[in-house]
């Protein structure tokens, strides 16, 4: 006779529960997808919009910065729904475009932070220039662990 710790109708209601929480994190991932897309779909249009408005009122310097912090965000977005797209095929988490998320949100501060800090003067852009030397430290550090992690990606799997 052979003995099991469960029985056949404790491992049936294992499997159950195991697919229903399966498809239950499927639904979730795919709602997840289609609000990046959504939220993508509207900010592309709000740059439009404000590339179009904007230039008479702001002028072309600040509606161009104002266009290119709002498609930065649409990149975030596309790399996140990427990310997504990409656990929900493979069913694993990758670091990368997280990494990525990371360098792109760093250089989105960053330009910002240096348009702003071209009107300031005194204390208010020694800060300034501190927050763009953090910020291009930190973004050294995602580039050095996104080299990295390709890097490694690329060696012959250990055995």
């Amino acid at each position: 006779m052979t003995s099991s710790s469960s029985s056949p109708a404790t491992e049936g209601a294992a499997a159950v529960t195991d697919r229903a929480l399966r498809i239950a994190e499927q639904v979730v991932y795919v709602l997840a997808c289609l609000l990046l897309l959504a939220g993508a779909v509207v900010l592309l249009g709000k740059a439009a919009y404000d590339l179009v408005t904007g230039i008479d009122e702001d002028g072309v310097t600040d509606t161009a910065s104002s266009m290119l912090d709002t498609l930065l965000l649409v990149f975030v977005l596309i790399e996140l729904l990427s990310a997504v797209r990409v656990t929900l095929t493979e069913h694993k988490l990758l670091a990368e475009p997280f990494l990525l998320v990371g360098v792109i949100a760093t250089i989105k501060e960053l330009v910002v932070t240096a348009n702003e800090a071209r009107d300031k003067t005194g204390e208010a852009f020694d800060e300034a220039a501190i927050e763009i030397g953090v910020l291009s430290g930190l973004l050294l550090v995602l580039a050095v662990a996104l080299f990295l992690l390709r890097r490694k990606e690329r060696e012959p799997e250990e055995a």
